[in-house]
């Protein structure tokens, strides 16, 4: 694994204990709460799969999965802190370290497609 892929791979770890440990603190709204929790987690398990990808199309697509499950994150993110569950500086610091996800899930998608035909 190359160190950019195993520094996103804590990255995205280090982002769901973050999510989890906010979630923790979360009275009501349950169903949004595992939501969230399922969709931030994931992120980091599909990158960790892809690791394992038995082609390169299969790891494009759990980077792809990725990709969608940090969109799924934003959303319910969004949906917390319209709820007024979520502080303005917590709602503020996920959306960012989500974003940031993103664009690397991104990068590394393109160029994967990119090099796609050249091994």
């Amino acid at each position: 694994m190359t160190e950019s892929k195993h520094q996103l791979r804590e990255e995205s770890i280090d982002f769901a204990i973050m999510v989890s440990d906010i979630c923790d603190e979360i009275n009501g709204c349950s169903v949004y709460v595992n939501q969230l929790l399922r969709c931030s987690s994931s992120i980091g398990a599909n990158i960790h799969e892809a690791r394992y990808a038995q082609s390169r199309a299969d790891f494009i697509s759990k980077l792809e999965i990725a990709l969608k499950e940090s969109s799924e994150t934003d959303y319910w993110l969004e949906l917390l802190y319209r709820k007024n569950k979520l502080l303005p500086e917590q709602f503020s610091i996920l959306k960012n370290r989500c974003g940031t996800t993103r664009r690397k899930l991104i990068a590394s998608i393109t160029t994967a497609k990119a090099n796609r035909h050249s091994s």
